[in-house]
């Protein structure tokens, strides 16, 4: 039964120091580098959404590795995008409508240090240079506790207004916070989008539901051995959320 690993990142940068909160979401651009050269050197390639598409329905084999950032904080622009082009490979980027060049203000309340989101200029240049530009709702929004109508606008809006900044289609979502039920997937299917992913911990098996694809957190305590762990066995299988 063939797997495929998609990993998950949010900021490529040094983590603030306590008291700060969420300090795992943090991954250091010198870790980042070693793992995507360790990627390299297994053979593996690192894709975006819309390349790992084609593996994950059985269309084609490889070793590849599904790449994704939530949020589009700028440091993923300014760190990780130069690793990933030194490495040749892809990633997803998901981003919010409303919220480009703002910062993360849904996590305010929660004490997160605050950090600045990519403009509308900044994801241009991600998706010249070969990366893919996702949706992640119009802002950051909660969606069960949404009335559907306005959930279907956070996921349908958000995908028009960055597919006319980008001028091309923007074909993948991601649910924020990982907070979604079965009528946000229907309605991710129904905007248009071919895919989106949560998170749920493990490797996709191919052929699953695309609109459910589970995903492997890379987080500021990931040292090597248990990245390697993520990547080459079962170990995220069944971790749940």
């Amino acid at each position: 039964m063939q797997q495929y690993a998609i990993l998950t990142y949010h900021q490529i940068d040094l983590a603030p120091p306590p008291p700060a909160q969420f300090r795992s979401l943090y991954v250091a651009p010198s870790a980042f580098a070693r793992q995507m050269a360790c990627l390299k050197a297994l053979g593996y390639r690192g894709v975006s959404m819309r390349e790992l598409l084609p593996y994950l329905r059985g269309d084609r084999v490889g070793k590849v590795v599904g790449l994704t950032f939530d949020d589009g904080y700028c440091n993923n622009l300014e760190r990780a995008l130069p690793v990933l082009q030194k490495c040749g490979f892809t990633a997803t980027c998901y981003v919010m409508s409303h919220l480009l060049g703002k910062t993360n203000v849904w996590d305010i309340e929660n004490g997160v240090t605050q950090a600045a989101l990519m403009s509308a200029a900044q994801i241009r240049q991600w998706a010249q240079a070969g990366m893919e530009i996702g949706a992640h709702t119009q802002t950051h929004c909660k969606l069960p506790l949404m009335a559907d109508a306005d959930a279907m606008r956070e996921i349908s809006d958000c995908k028009a207004e960055l597919g006319a900044l980008l001028g091309e289609p923007v074909e993948h979502f991601c649910y924020p916070y990982g907070l979604y039920e079965a009528r946000h997937a229907a309605m991710a299917q129904a905007a248009g989008y071919q895919s989106a992913t949560t998170t749920q911990r493990g490797k996709v098996v191919v052929g699953t539901d695309f609109f459910q694809l589970r995903r492997i957190p890379v987080v500021r305590s990931t040292f090597m051995p248990q990245f390697l762990l993520k990547l080459l066995t079962g170990y995220e299988n069944g971790k749940g959320a």
